[in-house]
Order: C-alpha cells, then structure tokens, then sequence
C-alpha cells in the first residue's frame, strides 16, 4: 500500500463526537475493503518514493507523509490519532517514554534564559529533570506548592516565564489540580498551560476543557496497562496563540526546512508539526512501532480498567482507613478527603484513579517487613499496571530528592504507595491485612 493511503487511513474521519468507549476500540485506524481489521504492526524504518521530487518535498516539509520511522510511522500515527480523539486534542506526537514527553513538551517552547512555573508536587524524575538538567542548560524553574493562592501563583512568574507545568493527580502526594486556578495564573500571564494526565487518563479527565493547552503522558503507565511498553505522548489542545510573540521559533523561519514558518503553515497544529519535525529529528526519542502497536491494544480497554482500578483502589483505602497499623490513608475517592469536592467538579467519573498512599505505624522499617510479607502484590518501580504493586518513594522514586523537597512533593518516611490492579479486591484486602499484621 502506498505512503499516501497510510497517512490518511489513521486520520479519524470527522464525525459527531463518539463515546470514550467507542473511540478506545475503534479510534485512529479504519481498514479499508479487505484490508486488516486489526491495527497492524509497520515494522519498517524505511519508506518507498517514486521520484526524488516527492522526497524533496518531504523533508522540506511541503507534503506530508513518512520519510524515516523516527519522524513517523503509520502504526505510530494511529495510536497518536486515537489518543487525540480521545483528549479531544488537535494533534499528538508519541515518543520513547513519558520523561521524553515531558522534555519534548517543553524544549519545543523553551530555551536558555526562559523560565518555567511547576507544581512542587510533579512526579520525582520530572522535579529533577527542571531542577537539575534543565537549569544546567539556562532554563530556570520556580517551584510552587499546588494549594498556595492566586496571589502567591502569580508571585512565582517573571516577564521571561514560557510555561506552566502541572499533573492533573500529583505523584505520589495524590493532590487533585486546582483547574481553575493554574489555568486562569497561565491565561493572565499569556503562557501556555502544560498538564501531566498520567494518573487521571482521558477516561477519568479530560485538562483541554479546563483550561491546559498541552497534556502529556507516560503511556507505559495506563495507557499500555500492562507493564510491557515504555513510551511517551505529548497531544496539542490546538487552543494557544503560539503568535504572540513569546514563542518566535514557531512564527520564524526554519531554516532547516527550507524556511518554513510553523504557524503560518501549520495553523492550530504548529506545535505539534514542530515537535516532530525539529526534536524526533535532533534527539531521537522515538516510539517503536511494536510498543504503539501495544498501546493502542491498551487503549481498547481503557475505558474498562480505570473503573475496576479506581473500585479497587477506594475499597482498599477503606480497609486501610480502619487498621490499627496505620496512620494515615490519601485516596482522592475516599469519604472525607478534600479532595473529593475536586473529582466532582473536574472528573469525568466520580472516582479517583488506581493510585493510593498510607503511612504505616514504624516508619520505613515496617514499610520493609509489611512489603516483604505481601503475597498478591508486589514490589515493584512502576504505577498503572493490572497487577497491584508497591513502592517506597522514600528511598526509590524520590531518593534524589532532600528532605526539604521530598517534605514539599509529599514524601514522608512512612509513606507507601500502591497502585491498586484490577484483581479480586477480596483477595487484595486479605493480603495487606496478613502483610500489616506481620509488621508489627
């Protein structure tokens, strides 16, 4: 099949907007007559052109279609397609893993003497990517707690702000985003409003319609659901002004492309053509067509999960809630949690994700004979699969962190961290409470 029908085949054919459901099994990819009724696998880095005129075109980015699998794919695309429909975005471009979203999102519109405004709370490796790496190479970051005031929000940003940063569920402090406040703190200050929808996912929130601009992922979380593909996807909302003024490589001419200028070519999906033309170029962090060939297999159930997670993950917390051996329980679901009042007014599901936290009674050294002891649920450096896991974010995810910072993300030396699977919640209580009682 030619490199036209490919490109058109995983464009979502404009309609009424469908169920999420629908648009988990059926998004980005429509077969043709006799062609696969399953998305396929284009295990190829390469493409084939007739005339050396098309390839011109090509890489000066006056047709569109695939030249070299780094840039894109047509497996790629389809699960690109899908997770824009599905976000209610304009545009997507996946990538080799979450922490490659999150650097892409924001190289794209940065550069050495800007700044960037970020929750305190953000997962660790995305702290130390803006703290560390990022202020090394002239980007600087202010650091904000999430339920500071709109005056204190506005205090954080400076002339030479380009971005606001935040995650829809903190990791692993579980704070819901205050919407109305960061979106409104990035619209007066004219920059663009980035939102991590990792732990929520499109099937629990939905950022575009409150006010993000750019939402990221790790798909290896979630999305794949089954702990087997690491991968990343940066969606554009197409609802910022990349011509204001700020953002002069997307209005500019780039001359690598024989002069194009983004916005003026692009229109409302100029970040996204930018992103994949400039950064999958130069850095190179591409998806591999099996891992999107897994992630839109994830993506068929989606929509099923994140009920049975968020089911598991209150029923647990509950139980926790009662036990003598611990402290405290964080479950954004949970009766008496603040943050209930936020799941109503900005979930689309009355429920709070998989993800929960609690503080056992001994600190880390009954964190380590209550994991040691777990029979159903593991130890494992991962969230968001279907099997419920663990993890001491005190001396893992967010070692790097000092105490200071790990006190402001909402680490304590008690706290664990579950990501609740999808198995018998039954047999999920019966082995925490085994567990706690042997870590007395």
């Amino acid at each position: 099949m030619s490199n036209k029908s490919n490109t058109q085949k995983t464009i979502p054919s404009p309609s009424a907007a469908r169920g999420k459901g629908t648009v988990c099994i059926q998004g980005g990819y429509t077969p043709k007559v006799g062609e696969p009724r399953i998305l396929p696998i284009f295990q190829s880095t390469t493409y084939k052109y007739d005339d050396l005129d098309q390839v011109e075109r090509l890489f000066a980015l006056r047709e569109t279609g695939y030249k070299y699998t780094r840039t894109g794919n047509p497996t790629l695309a389809a699960f690109e397609a899908k997770i824009t429909e599905l976000e209610g975005g304009t545009g997507a471009v996946a990538l080799a893993s979450g922490q490659a979203a999150n650097l892409l999102a924001i190289m794209n519109i940065t550069s050495a003497g800007e700044h960037i405004v970020a929750a305190s709370t953000i997962y660790g490796g995305t702290y130390t990517l803006l703290d560390r790496t990022l202020r090394r190479y002239g980007i600087e970051t202010t650091f904000v707690e999430p339920e500071i005031s709109a005056k204190e929000l506005q205090a954080a940003f400076r002339p030479n702000t380009r971005l606001v940063l935040a995650e829809t569920i903190g990791n692993p402090g579980l704070g819901i985003l205050d919407f109305d406040k960061f979106a409104a703190a990035a619209r007066r200050n004219d920059v663009p409003f980035i939102v991590d929808n990792t732990l929520a996912t499109p099937i629990l929130c939905n950022p575009f319609k409150l006010g993000a601009n750019l939402i990221t992922h790790s798909a290896t979380k979630y999305i794949d659901g089954h702990a087997t593909s690491l991968g990343g996807v940066v969606i554009d909302g197409g609802n910022y002004n990349w011509a204001n003024g700020k953002f002069p490589d997307l209005t500019e001419p780039d001359v690598t492309y024989a002069g194009t200028r983004y916005v003026e070519k692009f229109g409302r999906t100029a970040y996204i053509a930018k992103a994949r033309a400039q950064y999958l170029r130069d850095f190179g962090a591409c998806l591999s067509p099996v891992n999107a060939f897994l992630f839109n297999l994830g993506l068929e159930t989606l929509h099923l999960r994140m009920t049975r997670h968020s089911e598991n993950a209150l029923t647990l917390a509950e139980f926790l809630s009662r036990h003598p051996q611990v402290n405290w329980v964080v479950y954004p679901g949970l009766k008496g949690n603040p943050q209930r009042a936020r799941i109503k007014k900005y979930f689309l599901q009355p429920q709070g994700s998989g993800i929960l936290t609690f503080g056992i009674k001994g600190g880390a050294r009954a964190a380590r004979a209550f994991v040691k002891n777990l029979r159903v649920a593991a130890l494992v450096v991962h969230i968001g699969d279907a099997r419920t896991s663990v993890l001491h974010p005190g001396t893992s995810t967010h070692a790097q962190l000092n105490a200071r910072q790990q006190r402001s993300a909402g680490i304590t030396p008690d706290m664990i961290r579950v990501s609740v699977g999808i198995e018998d919640a039954a047999d999920l209580v019966g082995d925490f409470a085994q567990a706690l009682g042997k870590a007395r």
